[in-house]
């Protein structure tokens, strides 16, 4: 499918700004976390897990520890049982004890406020980056996660096959004001509107404009049937 023009970029976050609701004022770190180290940690517990899942999982690691140091003084197998519920616990442990490491003996024990220096640091890639960027440090960045990925390349912002590579072309091609808060309207629209098994298209506020629908409809059209 082809991408949308740059006006018609613009023209969809505007109505998406009108339709989907922004950053709230209480908005907090990936998961509700207070700090940057725990929305990191927070963040890569999150990989290819239910939100539930995760959210049991922080809870039982940040009882035992809040800081570099105290995650460090933890071994890993209580590491590893605190955060159970989210999956592949033995890699999450060992990126988790690699990340305090780095943290500590590249940075102070201080989390970075850049792209760059947060993916120096291991267990953290682009989209937890942008994700910590964006929640916890008040960033102008559209974070790129399963629901943002998939609708921008179904309706034609982006033209791109992996999340990181869905973030350079909406850093690109996203106007400058939709950037503090792209990310909240776009994953509220891929979770109330343009779903993913069945995406509600008659009541979707950028279908004249949607590349898929087009096609969707171009096929509909040819067989004799309404969309």
């Amino acid at each position: 499918m082809a991408r949308l023009s740059q006006d018609q970029v613009e023209d969809v976050f505007r109505r998406l700004s009108e339709a989907m609701p922004g950053r709230t004022r209480t908005a907090k770190g990936p998961k509700g976390q207070p700090d940057a180290f725990r929305s990191c940690i927070s963040c890569m517990l999150s990989a290819q897990s239910l939100d539930r899942n995760t959210a049991a999982a922080t809870r039982a690691l940040f009882a035992l520890a809040t800081t570099p140091d105290e995650m460090l003084a933890l071994d890993d197998e209580t590491i590893a049982q605190a955060i159970k519920p989210c999956g592949l616990y033995n890699n999450k442990t060992r990126n988790i004890r690699k990340f305090c490491e780095a943290l500590i003996g590249e940075h102070g024990g201080v989390v970075p406020e850049t792209r760059e220096g947060l993916l120096s640091l291991p267990g953290i890639g682009r989209k937890c980056a942008d994700i910590v960027l964006s929640f916890t440090f008040d960033r102008d960045v559209i974070a790129v996660d399963t629901h943002v990925h998939r609708v921008c390349n179904r309706i034609g912002l982006t033209e791109a096959k992996t999340a990181d590579a869905t973030a350079s072309q909406l850093e690109e091609r996203a106007p400058q004001w939709a950037l503090r808060d792209g990310h909240f309207w776009l994953i509220q629209f891929g979770k109330r509107v343009c779903t993913a098994r069945a995406p509600k298209c008659i009541s979707c506020p950028v279908s004249d404009l949607c590349q898929w629908y087009a096609e969707h409809r171009k096929g509909r059209d040819t067989q004799g049937e309404k969309p």
